[in-house]
């Protein structure tokens, strides 16, 4: 079989790439309906025969559970190729033509009538065509090229490889259980491998999603009698998951759904953007593609009916919910790292005082030092030379008209101020409440009066624009401009 999800008919060939195992063997075309569970490219892009996408895209698509799965063969020539229209497609789709455009079924007028009503149920994308009383009618689907309610949406492609392991399980329980419950369920999983003591479970992630469900994504790391351990693939992995009474044991733990998360090869992206979903115009898929927002990252999927419309949206609501989360984390970080950089400042600020005082403490031990240690000797000439420039700098500080006269006459005005400061400090004056409040309320009318006075000046004066403007032009102005 090829691709699977959105067809309608039913072949016998057993999938040879998956996202989860069917429930039956059909497929058809390039995105053939089959009942099934997951979203594969070998059985699946939907959730069954009328919802498009599965429940497995909400886990994946666009938000990391876009994967790719080999079990017990290798891609063959016919994975993505696109299968011959058999006989059984001729007839429908004649049939389906029958039915919507010349319905021979009554004879008479009322065959227009219904064969508006069938166009009707085609739209719509439910309901059966009958045209023939010697044929079936026609079931009419949302994946008929008819339906009008279909889109195109993007989704992220997976980035993981097979060595990584990641396999993704799908639990109808809320994130608190599985979280408050992670051990046991990691033993769980330990015994439905067989219990193997090289073998160990690891968790790599819980994720919410919609509808009370919890995406739990997990790998098994192998040991080796040498001491060496690997991943196991994630093919092998789901490989196992998916046979029939691991899948029941999977199920008695609460899991919907599982599927390999690996990457496309670009020979699948190609054939997959190739050939367009049934039931999706080749026009709108191009279109579709030309839009792609970023063609290296995202991969144009279908959106079929308003249930699929309504999953994506939970799906995106609860992306939101977990990124504003995100964001709300982040900003208490910021602002702890900005109360702990405010505190880090003063204490650089308080080490630096101290430095200086220990500088100073430092410098004058030397200079006491030095001093008893030079007691006795003579004066050097670098000494001698040192004392005279010293002189020089004392006489320049020591002039009336330098530094030190400045520095007096600062002092003198510092210690005034000071002295005035106190003196005022002691005078106290105190403003009984209601006075303070009538004083505040005549305050505010005047400011209430100075701001409509403002007003009025500010309307004179465009007044007084325009007047100017009117005589410069010598425009005749009209008798409302002044009302």
């Amino acid at each position: 079989g090829a691709f699977g999800g959105f067809g309608t008919t039913t072949t016998t060939a057993a999938p040879a790439f998956s996202f989860s195992a069917p429930t039956n063997t059909g497929t058809s075309g390039l995105f053939g309906a089959t009942q099934n569970k997951g979203f594969g490219f070998g059985t699946s892009f939907g959730t069954g025969t009328a919802t498009g996408l599965s429940s497995g895209l909400g886990t994946g698509l666009g938000f990391g559970g876009f994967g790719t799965q080999q079990q017990q063969s290798t891609l063959g020539s016919s994975l993505f190729s696109q299968p011959a229209q058999t006989p059984a497609q001729s007839n429908q789709l004649i049939n389906t033509a029958s039915a919507l455009s010349a319905p021979t079924l009554l004879g008479d007028e009322r065959d227009a009538i219904l064969a508006k009503w069938n166009q009707l149920q085609a739209f719509w994308g439910t309901g059966k065509g009958y045209f023939n009383n010697n044929i079936a009618p026609v079931e009419f689907t949302q994946e008929n090229p008819f339906c009008r309610f279909k889109a195109v949406g993007y989704s992220l492609k997976p980035n993981n490889k097979d060595e990584d392991g990641f396999v993704v399980l799908v639990f109808n329980r809320k994130e608190t259980d599985i979280r408050s419950q992670q051990q046991q369920l990691v033993e769980s999983l330990h015994k439905i491998l067989g219990g193997n003591q090289t073998l160990t479970v690891n968790v790599e992630g819980v994720k919410t999603m919609p509808d009370d469900q919890t995406e739990v994504i997990i790998y098994v790391v192998e040991r080796s009698p040498n001491g060496t351990s690997r991943r196991v693939p994630a093919s092998t992995l789901y490989a196992h998951f998916e046979q029939a009474n691991i899948k029941s044991s999977l199920q008695q733990l609460g899991v919907s759904l599982s599927m390999a998360r690996t990457e496309l090869s670009p020979a699948q992206v190609k054939q997959l953007l190739q050939n367009p979903p049934a039931g999706v115009d080749p026009i709108i898929w191009e279109q579709a593609k030309v839009d792609n927002p970023d063609p290296d990252k995202l991969i144009p999927v279908p959106m079929v009916g308003f249930k699929e419309l309504l999953r994506r949206l939970k799906v995106q609501d609860q992306m939101t919910k977990q990124h504003q989360t995100r964001l709300d984390i982040i900003s208490e970080d910021i602002s702890e790292l900005q109360k702990n950089q405010t505190t880090t400042m003063a204490k650089i600020a308080q080490y630096k005082r101290k430095l200086m005082a220990l500088s100073h403490r430092t410098l004058q031990v030397l200079i006491k030092q030095e001093s008893q240690r030079k007691s006795g000797y003579a004066i050097q000439a670098d000494e001698e030379q040192l004392r005279v420039q010293l002189d020089t700098i004392q006489c320049e500080l020591n002039a009336p008209t330098q530094f030190k006269g400045r520095l007096n006459e600062l002092m003198s005005q510092i210690r005034m101020q000071n002295h005035f400061g106190a003196v005022r400090a002691e005078e106290r004056y105190y403003i009984d409440a209601d006075l303070l409040r009538e004083i505040k309320q005549h305050l505010k009318q005047q400011q209430e009066g100075l701001s409509h006075l403002i007003s009025i000046i500010k309307d004179d004066l465009e007044d007084i624009k325009l007047i100017e403007h009117g005589l410069n032009e010598s425009i005749p102005i009209r008798g409302g401009v002044f009302s």
